[in-house]
């Protein structure tokens, strides 16, 4: 069974955060879907993970293409992980259920603490995920560097 670690975003935007998440996963061994609601955003995040630099790229696609599949990293809007993903990042919001954090190895959700809406949505996500039984932790930047501040 896995966990859901959530990530209270105030010092990093998420464009600096995320490759460093992606890239420790990646070191797990993991397979990865990023989970968004806009396309749009997805697309904006793409491109900014193409731009970072040679020696830390990170083999990704957007979801659609005929190689969905291969991706180790998948930047998707939709629910289902055709690139057999054992992690699964969520942002701006996206719906993540106790049933995935029951069967992939982790679910990270990660979330704008300058943002009250973002900051209601993962406070909602955090209660329904452990109402459920889900083991869960929740880290913050706030003192500069990554803190475990609670877990479930």
């Amino acid at each position: 069974m896995g966990a859901a670690y959530f990530y209270h975003l105030t010092r990093r935007p998420l464009e600096a955060t995320l490759p460093m998440l992606l890239d420790k996963a990646r070191g797990a061994g993991w397979r990865v879907a990023v989970r968004g609601v806009a396309a749009a955003r997805l697309e904006w995040l793409d491109e900014r993970l193409w731009l970072g630099p040679e020696d830390g790229f990170l083999p990704h696609g957007l979801a659609g293409g005929d190689h969905d599949a291969d991706q180790p990293i998948l930047l998707t809007t939709g629910v289902d992980m055709p690139n057999g993903a054992q992690c699964l990042m969520t942002i701006d919001g996206a719906p993540v259920t106790p049933d995935e954090v029951g069967t992939l190895e982790r679910v990270c959700v990660l979330f704008d603490g300058n943002d009250a809406a973002a900051l209601d949505t993962a406070r909602g996500q955090w209660k329904a995920l452990t109402g459920a039984g889900c083991a869960a932790q929740y880290w913050s930047e706030e003192s500069g560097r990554w803190e475990k501040k609670a877990e479930r």
